[in-house]
């Protein structure tokens, strides 16, 4: 600061233009306009990246509080350098080859005490109380004699986070050469036992060992399975890599499909082949047949069972639950049969009953049945095809068709008789004639609005109506089944639909344009909608999920 303070003024004047040159100079307008265009164009892809001093790409969509370095760093130029770790900051961690030292320094043991020195066992690098030898009754500082060598001078070493963690840290490999002579000692000894064995059987086959028997399990690896001698467990792998794949039993894309996620193939490859002709049939020949079925019947009987207050669960209790099915089986039959046998007493004809089947008295049945060479069923025990938990084919109000059987200008209906009311009356042929002659498909109950009554005579009225109808148009009325009065609704003016067109389009002129030249909202007049105006909007809107939407202009 003294030196600083002691220049002369005159000396400050004279370096004020040097000192005005080195100072950066302000940017125009116009260029800090051409720099926000090449930052544009350079997040477009249209212009090159900025590269740094060591001849890298930056980044453009990289934030500008991250790319600009600050002013006491000293960039020339674009860098990225001030963000990354500074050499001159960063912490020096130990080496690979850097542990610590085990044992004792052997090759300078000192002859006589020391001063400083341990005093029971004369070592320098520790004191009495740190000293891991047997006490002796005359230490060494007074003997002077069985001085022992001095430990390591271990060094400080600077781990890292990778370094902390390393399990093979300090590993010495030559200390694994000891465990492989074991090993190997003992693999010469088994072989040795082995071959005295061999001769042995050789001169006596009569009195073989029976332990001979697995003398070759060392020796023989199965495919795709690890046997451990010791313990004699084999350890399977997921699949035997000789075994065909599933998705290599039948090339045809259109055969069975095969799922990749999960390995499985459950319809069978070859579904035009005899079952005993493939090797492979599907997984649900596997699924529906054997235990898996009485596993289906057995959780069905506990889910019932449950239902009915006894409380039972498969998993849980499998034993309680098997006694249960059984004594309900037992029960069952036994109520089933007092029931035939009441019946058998009180009408007779027990002797029909003993007769043999239709098909062995006639030789004949209706039923076809494929059966192959093995006597397995080829074709005619089709599999049960699953219904709905849902009622099916049950029509309300006297329709013939269900709801959704009909569709007309983004409307859906029933085809019987053409009407959009889902929870109305069936009108039949009189229904689809009417919908006919009206355009639109929206319809409504005549309780909504004001119609003509059914006794009004209307010739009477064409005359004194003709110009209110033309100027207010009254909804047209007709009589139904079960006396339900439908009528057609006109819908919005035309005013209102070109009012929603106009608006439509200036919306579509708005998104197309660029948001920065986009008009501000501020001044916006903000109404509730008239009723024709949301009618006129509900018209013109298009639903992207309707699947006939595509097919409407």
């Amino acid at each position: 600061m003294s030196a600083a303070n002691n220049v002369p003024v005159s000396e400050i004047l004279r370096n004020k233009s040097q000192f005005e040159e080195d100072e950066p100079k302000k940017k125009s307008r116009e260029d800090w306009r051409k720099a926000k265009e090449l930052e544009e164009a350079r997040k477009a892809g249209t212009a090159p990246a900025a590269v740094d001093e060591e001849g890298k790409d930056i980044n453009p969509h990289i934030p500008q509080y991250i790319s600009s370095a600050p002013w006491y760093f000293g960039a020339k130029g674009p860098t990225l350098k001030h963000q990354r770790p500074q050499p001159e900051k960063e912490k020096q961690f130990s080496k690979l080859d850097e542990w610590y030292k085990r044992g004792v320094d052997t090759s300078n043991i000192a002859v006589k005490y020391r001063k400083g020195s341990c005093e029971n066992c004369g070592a320098m690098t520790h004191k009495k109380k740190d000293c891991m030898e047997r006490p002796r009754k005359v230490g060494a500082k007074f003997t002077g004699a069985k001085i022992a060598p001095d430990e390591f001078m271990q060094p400080v070493l600077a781990m890292d986070y990778d370094g902390k963690r390393d399990r093979w840290s300090g590993y010495e490999p030559s200390e694994h050469k000891a465990i492989i002579e074991e090993y190997q000692k003992i693999e010469e000894a088994k072989r040795q036992l082995r071959a005295l064995r061999v001769v042995s059987s050789l001169h006596l086959p009569e009195e073989i060992d029976k332990e001979d028997e697995d003398k070759y399990v060392d020796e023989v690896d199965m495919p795709g399975t690890k046997v451990d001698s010791k313990q004699r467990i084999t350890v399977r792998n997921l699949r035997i890599r000789e075994d065909t794949a599933k998705y290599l039993r039948n090339l045809d894309p259109n055969s069975a499909y095969y799922d990749p996620k999960t390995r499985s193939m459950r319809d069978n490859p070859h579904a035009n082949s005899a079952l005993e002709c493939v090797d492979y049939a599907g997984e649900n020949f596997v699924r529906f047949s054997g235990d898996t079925q009485k596993h289906s019947v057995a959780q069905l009987f506990a889910w019932e069972a449950y239902e009915k207050g006894v409380d039972v669960h498969l998993l849980a209790e499998p034993t309680k639950l098997e006694m249960l099915q059984k004594e309900y089986d037992k029960k069952k039959d036994q109520f089933k049969s007092q029931v035939q046998e009441s019946i058998l007493q009180q009408y007779g004809g027990e002797q029909h009953l003993q007769a043999p089947p239709k098909s062995l008295l006639l030789a004949q049945t209706e039923d076809y049945v494929e059966y192959s060479r093995y006597g397995k069923i080829i074709k005619g025990q089709e599999k049960q095809v699953i219904r709905s938990k849902y009622e099916e084919d049950i029509y309300l109000n006297n329709h013939t068709s269900v709801w959704g059987s009909y569709w007309h200008n983004g409307h859906w209906g029933f085809k019987c008789c053409h009407s959009f009311i889902k929870n109305s009356y069936c009108t039949g042929e009189a229904g689809k004639a009417v919908s006919s002659e009206i355009p639109g498909p929206s319809m409504r109950t005549s309780t909504d609005i004001p119609h003509r009554e059914e006794n009004e005579d209307s010739s009477s009225s064409d005359s004194s109506d003709t110009s209110s109808e033309e100027l207010n148009p009254r909804p047209l009325v007709f009589m139904g089944q079960k006396n339900i009065k439908y009528e057609r609704f006109i819908g919005p003016p035309t005013d209102a639909l070109a009012q929603e067109d106009r608006n439509q389009k200036e919306a579509d002129r708005l998104l197309a344009m660029n948001e920065r030249k986009r008009p501000y909202n501020s001044m916006f007049e903000v109404k509730k909608p008239t009723d024709e105006e949301i009618e006129a909007y509900y018209m013109k809107k298009r639903r992207e999920e309707d699947p006939m939407a595509q097919f409407m202009k």
